[in-house]
């Protein structure tokens, strides 16, 4: 199949895309498709102007794979910007429309806004272009951790306990503050690989990091907060996987523990009893399944002294990075990482011909 790796983007998590998405395309590659990588945001505009003409002709002439290392660093997106020739507002870059409509899928692999809050997915369903991973509703509603916690809390998934705050200035600072007891959680709502988290146990730390956070955003989630261990629980095709016990290094699990190799230990299964782990699962796919997930997800969960399981948030699209937890859960029930993304794109495709069922002439191969 002609598959389009998409990745990249314009989010704080631009640099980890690549990586996942590197990753993906070479797993694809091996399994004999012709997998193309492409960054959604600065497109084809260095490939020259027949391939921005003709697209469908990487297909063919596959570009090299280059090594994709991560600094640890959170991307600077001004300089992005600056860099893209493309000088337009769009998030697409040039060709990158053209060669997706020429694909049999596009396996999503971009990680944050503008790639994992749903508006991709629209275009996309507009477009007639079939995708990997959820619809453009459960992937807008998964983003944003407000309203996650407003559709699986009635479902009898215990969460921490939050204050949500919309149009924020400087002004509410000290209002919010009042409403909110220490320690806490301070966040925003939108942000994904540990961007834009504060963890309050001292009040001078408080009205810094409600600033700090006003950076993303003019929405701002403060929530309980709980001590215990971290776990994270995926889901793949409405069954849950093994969960992994994520034990950092130093310094919590932060954006920079999350990509290096060094960061964090990861125990898979997590150390639970046999009832707590299926607890677990059940919450995850409950998560999955009231959000109308698609084949695969993860959520992230606290396990407290008490054996409490809190849900913290899921992500629609996890990452696929040499250091990923849904691979590592898939490996501990048999499916390699490469069969893992042939799986996804399979149901991709599968859950795109069920849609158009009774509109068979939209369906036809490229």
């Amino acid at each position: 199949m002609n598959i389009v790796v998409l990745c990249g983007g314009l989010s704080t998590e631009r640099e980890i895309s690549f990586i996942s998405g590197t990753k993906v395309c070479g797993a694809l590659r091996r399994k004999g498709h012709r997998a193309v990588l492409v960054d959604m945001y600065m497109g084809l505009e260095d490939m020259g102007e027949d391939v921005i003409a003709d697209p469908g002709q990487l297909f063919d002439n596959l570009p090299e794979l280059k090594d994709v290392t991560f600094d640890g660093l959170t991307p600077d997106l001004e300089k992005v910007r600056s860099e893209r020739k493309f000088k337009s507002p769009s998030l697409f870059g040039r060709g990158v429309l053209d060669i997706c409509t020429k694909a049999d899928v596009v396996f999503i692999a971009l990680h944050g806004l503008n790639g994992e809050d749903g508006r991709l997915q629209a275009t996309f369903d507009l477009l007639g272009v079939p995708y990997t991973g959820s619809g453009y509703l459960g992937a807008a509603i998964g983003m944003d951790k407000i309203m996650t916690k407003q559709m699986v809390a009635p479902q009898g998934v215990n969460t921490p306990k939050w204050n949500s705050y919309s149009g924020v200035t400087e002004e509410d600072i000290p209002r919010m503050i009042s409403e909110n007891k220490i320690p806490c959680v301070v966040k925003t709502p939108t942000g994904g690989s540990s961007v834009g988290v504060y963890i309050i146990k001292d009040e001078k730390e408080f009205e810094p990091a409600l600033r700090s956070v006003l950076e993303y955003g003019s929405d701002i989630l403060i929530e309980q907060f709980v001590e215990g261990r971290e776990f994270t629980n995926a889901v793949l095709k409405g069954k849950a996987l093994p969960s992994v016990e994520i034990v950092p290094i130093e310094g919590g699990y932060n954006y920079e523990n999350k990509y290096t190799a060094t960061g964090a230990d990861h125990i898979c299964p997590g150390r639970l009893t046999p009832e707590l782990a299926k607890k677990m699962g059940d919450m995850a796919l409950k998560v999955h399944e009231t959000l109308e997930l698609r084949t695969y997800s993860r959520s992230d969960f606290i396990v407290d002294e008490n054996d409490n399981i809190y849900f913290l948030e899921v992500n629609t699209l996890p990452g696929m990075t040499p250091t990923s937890l849904v691979p590592q859960e898939a490996g501990e029930v048999g499916i390699a990482y490469d069969d893992l993304c042939q799986l996804i794109v399979e149901d991709a495709l599968e859950k795109w011909r069920r849609r158009y069922t009774t509109d068979s002439d939209i369906i036809s191969t490229k």
